[in-house]
């Protein structure tokens, strides 16, 4: 049992990154930036918390938010708490865009409708449980 779950996770996971990368790539966009992009749409932060979340090197996330900043769909501003720091935040153009990426991402949409809100209730609760 414990081996099928894990295979099935696994086939989660490619579907998802498969998926993910194409939506990203039909807004001229990389996987990471569409990341990025999504991350800030949902709350500005500075860029040592970006690298947290994605796992990755500041000087990595300094790339992708200065690709993105390019492109006009983020910037940068102080932190109201702390003007010392920089939270990197979408534009109204970054904003639009992240929502539409996020409309273009069938493939959780779909299997997830099929499941009853309690279904989907239980589902985020064990895969919260895991990640803890």
């Amino acid at each position: 049992m414990t081996i099928e779950v894990v295979e099935l996770i696994g086939d989660v996971v490619a579907r998802y990154h498969m998926e993910y990368e194409h939506a990203a790539a039909s807004h001229q966009l990389t996987g990471a930036q569409a990341k990025v992009l999504n991350m800030l749409a949902l709350e500005p932060m500075p860029m040592r918390r970006i690298a947290l979340k994605l796992r990755c090197e500041p000087s990595n996330v300094t790339g992708i938010v200065d690709r993105l900043e390019t492109r006009g769909l983020v910037e940068r501003r102080p932190d109201p708490a702390d003007r010392r720091v920089k939270l990197a935040a979408p534009t109204e153009e970054g904003t639009r865009t992240a929502e539409r990426l996020r409309e273009s991402l069938d493939f959780a949409r779909e299997p997830l409708a099929g499941l009853s809100a309690q279904e989907r209730t239980v589902l985020r609760d064990l895969l919260k449980r895991m990640l803890a």
